[in-house]
């Protein structure tokens, strides 16, 4: 069956939109100055501006207790949806004593500039290393989407929000399309199947391969570089996205590649994020998304291959986008090509690999990886980017 993208459903039906406009949103704002605020962090911002414009879809708010529950111990809503990650607003002891349940409040960044209102149909006290253990498989404070969880208030809000106005952004602003958007340009495209690409790194060789030969495949990629709050030691966003944009210019067709941002905070949950990644691109419009080693990992938590064997916990078609899994991929010497371990024969010393920790390294002694794992183009902006912020007597 071809899926139209102009028509493919979102996950669970039509693609959500909590944006409130004209009128309506000119009485809700007015409404708005005199409620309670809860200002979200960095986190909760992103998630808010993913329920706004249908990142999240089905869910129309933070969740209440039943989803919350139904996620955490079986990666499904309160409704039997497939759903792993929870979408949570999380408060403090104290602030949730000043909210009642049925009230409404209204919910700003952390500068004070209101977004949204939610009726908040729930408090609800959790367990913090229950969800730790569920979703990040450990309670180990020092991965850092288990600290994130345990330096979060201990109530969370429940409920469905009306949004006034997205976060504001001053970067990356012809890139920051909406699912609406995203999917209003494969069809205008002519696009039926699209394949999707998570990243929160630099686009390596190895990264460009799996990408074409899913190009292979499909009508288009979304390439769809995550630019909500990472970890302090990941490349910052805007290098990421000028090595995106000069890798796509030299060494991509032009017409069957579209760049666009993901506003989402890495959570770093490894198998779980990987199902949660995949179901934010298929809200975005895309049929298929690539699943590669150690999928939103981090340090030694998961096992190389884990963020692939998850999507067997889910029946068949049950997700509503075709995972395509790749192999550890390299430059082979004596191929003389990009290959994987299922493509090589060849033995390690032939493979052209690279640790993280050496790449940085090189780089910030002004030496350019070799050409068979980084583009030079791409190179070139990660090593001016990488002497910027090495003081002088750090340099090589």
């Amino acid at each position: 069956m071809t899926l139209r993208t102009e028509t493919y459903e979102a996950h669970g039906g039509p693609l959500v939109d909590l944006l409130v406009r004209g009128s309506e949103a000119d009485a809700l704002r007015e409404r708005a100055a005199s409620l309670p605020v809860a200002r979200l962090s960095s986190r909760s911002l992103s998630d808010l501006e993913l329920l706004a414009v249908g990142g999240y879809s089905p869910l129309e708010g933070f969740m209440t207790q039943a989803d919350y529950r139904s996620v955490v111990t079986d990666m499904h809503l309160a409704s039997g949806l497939p759903w792993p990650m929870p979408i949570t607003l999380a408060v403090s002891t104290a602030e949730a004593d000043a909210i009642a349940e049925g009230s409404e409040i209204a919910l700003s960044d952390e500068n004070g500039t209101l977004l949204a209102t939610m009726q908040v149909e729930q408090k609800v006290g959790y367990d913090k290393r229950l969800e730790a253990r569920e979703v990040y498989r450990t309670e180990d404070e020092a991965h850092p989407g288990v600290a994130a969880v345990y330096a979060q208030g201990d109530v969370l809000l429940g409920g469905p929000v009306h949004v006034i106005a997205l976060p504001e952004h001053d970067d990356f602003r012809q890139y920051r399309l909406t699912p609406a958007q995203t999917r209003a340009a494969f069809a205008e495209r002519g696009w039926e199947t699209i394949v999707g690409f998570q990243t929160r790194n630099p686009v390596h060789r190895a990264h460009e391969y799996i990408q074409k030969c899913a190009l292979e495949i499909v009508d288009g990629l979304l390439l769809h570089p995550l630019v909500g709050e990472t970890k302090s030691d990941d490349i910052p966003a805007d290098v990421r996205m000028r090595c995106y944009e000069v890798l796509l210019e030299n060494y991509y067709p032009q017409d069957r590649v579209l760049l666009s941002v993901n506003p989402a905070a890495m959570r770093y949950a490894g198998p779980r994020e990987a199902v949660f990644h995949a179901l934010v691109r298929k809200n975005y419009g895309c049929t298929h998304f690539i699943i590669g080693r150690d999928h939103a990992g981090v340090g030694s938590y998961y096992g190389t291959f884990d963020a692939q064997r998850i999507f067997e916990e889910f029946a068949p078609g049950e997700l509503g986008i075709t995972p395509l899994m790749f192999d550890n991929t390299f430059f082979c010497r004596r191929c003389d090509e990009m290959a994987s371990v299922k493509t090589c024969p060849h033995d390690g010393d032939a493979r052209v690999t690279l640790s993280g920790t050496q790449v940085r390294e090189m780089l910030k002694g002004g030496v350019a990886p070799p050409i068979e794992f980084s583009r030079p183009e791409v190179a070139r902006v990660l090593i001016e980017a990488m002497q910027e912020r090495v003081t002088p007597h750090h340099a090589i």
